[in-house]
């Protein structure tokens, strides 16, 4: 079962999507695949143009999904379970738990502040716990 990592996220919603750049941008330069799974294609949109917004040091080669190289990028951004393709790490930005988590050796979650996610975010972390994952938590600091 995979490592879980749930960050607790600042209030603003940019704020998160700033740490889940970091993070993805982090995993990349230690040569991981990552794969993001957003709750929407708005929120994938999002994704993708802050990725580009980087500094240069901090490129992060992606693509959304059905876009891009047929061998696909080191980071696809997705928005439908059923476009998740097997990485080595998933980001969770959906309110669900992903599908077919065994097949990734981490995920990264998170915790954002408003309180309806917050809770949605506690069913995803037991969910998580119940599967056998190894569950982290930690505080993000965007």
């Amino acid at each position: 079962m995979p490592q879980v990592t749930f960050y607790q996220l600042p209030d603003a919603q940019r704020a998160g999507q700033e740490v889940a750049c970091s993070l993805i941008a982090d995993a990349y330069a230690a040569k991981q695949r990552v794969v993001v799974l957003c709750e929407d294609k708005t929120q994938a949109e999002a994704l993708d143009d802050l990725l580009w917004q980087l500094p240069a040091k901090r490129f992060v080669p992606h693509n959304m999904n059905g876009e891009g190289p047929s061998a696909g990028t080191p980071v696809e951004i997705c928005w439908a379970p059923e476009q998740v393709s097997r990485r080595h790490l998933l980001v969770n930005l959906s309110n669900a738990m992903p599908d077919a988590i065994g097949q990734y050796q981490y995920i990264i979650d998170f915790v954002p502040g408003e309180e309806n996610a917050k809770q949605a975010a506690r069913v995803r972390y037991k969910q998580f716990q119940q599967a056998g994952c190894q569950m982290k938590f930690q505080s993000a600091q965007s």
